[in-house]
């Protein structure tokens, strides 16, 4: 592995609201990130909440709130998210070359 593509293993947090049936969205992104990082993330874990949550956290940084971006996180934008903190070189295939930046 070279520097470019050198990680940092990172726990992956998405919490999500039971009220609102979000535990599929949570979980299927859950596998979208496991299957792209592997071993780069020490762990994806979902977190129960209530109130309309949906969180997704890097270590202890919020990257994304669905309160704050009005929304959920597309699946290309939240790898993006996620490559640019835990594995910066990393190439994400045709995710970089669909849909632009983050």
């Amino acid at each position: 592995m070279d520097e470019q593509t050198a990680v940092t293993p990172a726990r992956v947090t998405v919490t999500y609201c039971t009220q609102c049936n979000w535990m599929l969205r949570a979980a299927w992104l859950a596998q979208e990130l496991l299957t792209t990082f592997g071993t780069r993330l020490t762990e994806v874990a979902l977190v129960p909440g209530t109130g309309g949550i949906f969180q997704v956290h890097v270590g202890d940084e919020l990257v994304w709130d669905r309160k704050e971006r009005k929304g959920f996180p597309e699946v290309p934008v939240l790898k993006r998210i996620v490559r640019d903190r835990v594995a910066p070189g990393l190439s994400l295939g045709h995710t970089d070359r669909v849909g632009g930046a983050s």
